[in-house]
């Protein structure tokens, strides 16, 4: 069997009067791309960020990498990229200072060329980052995430409000992120995205 880097189990998350994320279970395993498909408010980000150890879950487990949510949350830290739904940069600084910034924070020395070659924004990393594309400042967005050498990336709804040639950009660099053997844990609520990416998806009812 493959290797799971995801265990979840009857996980909920319940603030006050509104349960966010209701007695959800899956499983990810070690290099492919799993979707969360559901609409908006289903509770997609609220389970991502329970994964990221971002909020504590009301009830279930759940293991990351092999580590405990609630008792191992730096172990898991480490070893995560993230890049959030409403992902932004350092708008004046270039492509190539915002991923050495975030190397910095990580205090590492990533391979920055190679990252920035592999992912097709090389050619632009004296840009400043606001005078890129829409398209490309998402790739710039993976970049940062990937800065650390994660073994699992954490893309939350990444194309939302792009528009069709920047969503197919994108979808390239989600590829190129599975053929260099990473870990994808996508949400969406674009059904031809998680036919088109996903070796496997869960979809989240009502």
């Amino acid at each position: 069997m493959p290797e799971k880097v995801v265990e979840v189990e009857n996980l909920i998350k319940q603030y006050k009067t509104v349960t966010a994320v209701d007695r959800i279970s899956f499983d990810i395993y070690k290099g492919e791309i799993f979707s969360l498909v559901g609409p908006n408010g289903a509770g997609k980000t609220t389970t991502v960020e329970i994964l990221e150890c971002l909020r504590e879950p009301t009830s279930g487990s759940a293991k990351v990498l092999g580590f405990d949510l609630l008792n191992e949350e730096m172990e898991i830290k480490k070893r995560i990229g993230v890049m959030p739904q409403e992902f932004n940069a350092f708008e004046r600084l270039t492509v190539k200072e915002n991923v050495e910034l975030i190397a910095k924070i990580y205090n590492v020395k990533p391979e920055t060329k190679q990252i920035l070659e592999e992912l097709g924004v090389w050619e632009v990393r004296n840009r400043q980052f606001h005078k890129l594309s829409g398209g490309m400042q998402r790739r710039v967005g993976v970049c940062m995430a990937l800065i650390s050498e994660p073994e699992l990336l954490f893309l939350d709804e990444p194309t939302t409000g792009l528009d069709p040639h920047a969503r197919g950009e994108c979808w390239e660099v989600i590829r190129t992120l599975k053929k260099l053997g990473k870990t994808v844990f996508l949400t969406s609520h674009y059904m031809d995205e998680v036919g088109q990416l996903s070796d496997r998806a869960g979809v989240i009812v009502n």
